[in-house]
């Protein structure tokens, strides 16, 4: 069995996966390390940082489609909620290149899609300046890149974890049980998630914290949601997923539903629990 740890994308890596294929790891981080040079927003040299410089029509490297396309989706069930236009928030909220953690004195509403850019793939054309953060299903997005990577190469048998975003595979259907952290105790957990051959993403108010902000930023109104303390998706993929985790915070997740096959476990901010009828593990509380 090959097994490696390493730090890429802002996060801890840790992959597992059998048979054996020791050469194939570093192929893993060359494809990881091209993706943050083409999305990262942290990065002065990546092509997100030209559209932020730039106005103009850009031809996106052929990863973009997939990733776009759902944002797409999600920005229209969301009314404007989840967007990759709030990279501009993010940064006047503070948490820029350098994070500063520091919000300024004003921080701007995000952009409206139509009213800035428009996608046709492969090509993005701008008509200002736009800061982009994918940060919403992106890191979802490379999980799944390395694991059709590793398919590729007839392997089956995996365990990809990128900072609490997985992604297991099995041929012989055995369970991976997925310990859900308590988002006010790291050294509990508040119910357990049972895996064959999905994906599972979580977000949580405790996570990136600073000032009066979260992660989880909303484009209107500037502010973190409060409602939800932490909350975990299971799906198909693992782009899914990190997606779908992030909608949750602005979306219900009937409404969700009505679009994609997925199941959740929500923990809000007074401890209630809310769990789809079809999630397969443990969730303890209220």
């Amino acid at each position: 069995m090959s097994e490696a740890s390493f730090k890429a994308i802002g996060t801890h890596w840790h992959i597992q996966f059998s048979p054996d294929n020791e050469s194939l790891i570093q192929t893993i981080k060359d494809r990881i390390e091209l993706f943050e040079q083409n999305y990262s927003r942290f990065r002065g040299d990546s092509f997100v940082g030209q559209i932020a410089q730039q106005e103009g029509s850009y031809k996106l490297p052929d990863d973009a489609e997939k990733m776009l396309g759902l944002y797409r989706k999600l920005y229209a069930i969301s009314n404007g909620k989840v967007t990759p236009l709030i990279g501009s928030v993010l940064v006047d909220a503070g948490y820029d290149k350098d994070y500063s953690l520091t919000p300024k004195e004003i921080i701007h509403k995000a952009e409206i899609w139509d009213d800035v850019m428009e996608y046709n793939p492969p090509f993005l054309t701008t008509k200002k300046p736009l800061q982009l953060d994918f940060g919403g299903l992106g890191k979802g997005y490379i999980v799944d890149i390395v694991a059709d990577m590793l398919r590729d190469h007839n392997i089956i048998d995996f365990t990809i974890n990128a900072g609490g975003d997985i992604a297991y595979s099995t041929i012989k259907q055995e369970v991976f049980r997925v310990g859900l952290e308590d988002p006010e105790n790291n050294t509990k957990i508040v119910g357990i998630a049972d895996l064959v051959n999905k994906s599972i993403a979580g977000s949580s108010g405790n996570r990136r914290t600073w000032a009066n902000h979260h992660h989880i930023i909303d484009p209107d109104s500037t502010e973190s949601p409060r409602h939800i303390a932490a909350l975990w998706v299971v799906a198909d993929t693992t782009l899914f997923a990190d997606g779908l985790a992030t909608a949750l915070f602005f979306v219900e997740p009937d409404v969700l539903l009505q679009h994609f096959s997925f199941e959740y476990v929500i923990v809000y901010s007074d401890r209630s629990v809310k769990k789809s009828e079809g999630f397969v593990g443990e969730v303890y509380g209220k």
